[in-house]
């Protein structure tokens, strides 16, 4: 299972958001480009602790959340995004594309930060859960515009 935290990991990820077009319409869902480059940030900020969302635990989310992440397929398409983790205004293209980019640096530098907070849906992770969280959100949204 790839993570976030592995290095060939982490650099093939910011290779791929160097590829993201603001052109490109996505293969699916509402976001354009640059609502989900901002959209992106916020696990990232979450996981760093710079975040505090208004997210509602259940365990049900708990359940079938957990089997995803540790499951080699990806996201599925579509999946429902939490009302606080929207993002509905318009958003510069190339500005969220550095602040991203600026935000993934921050987190591969706290990489041996091992006292996160716990998630606020899904409630303490691990280092490894972490990482492997971050890399499946960032793919999901990536593979949605085609990178």
């Amino acid at each position: 299972m790839e993570s976030f935290f592995e290095e060939p990991t982490y650099r093939k990820l910011r290779e791929r958001l160097q590829h993201i077009d603001a052109s490109k319409s996505p293969e699916w869902g509402k976001m354009d480009a640059a609502q989900m480059l901002k959209h992106c940030q916020f696990p990232i900020q979450i996981a760093m602790g710079k975040e505090k969302v208004d997210l509602k635990s259940n365990w049900l989310a708990k359940v079938f959340f957990k089997k995803s992440l540790y499951s080699p397929k990806p996201f599925r398409k579509n999946l429902p995004t939490a009302p606080s983790l929207k993002v509905a205004d318009l958003k510069d293209f190339e500005s969220e594309k550095e602040k991203l980019d600026q935000w993934m640096q921050e987190l591969w530098y706290d990489r041996h930060n091992d006292n996160r907070r716990p998630h606020p849906v899904f409630g303490t992770f691990t280092k490894e859960q972490w990482g492997i969280l971050q890399w499946k959100h960032l793919d999901h949204h990536f593979r949605q515009f085609g990178v």
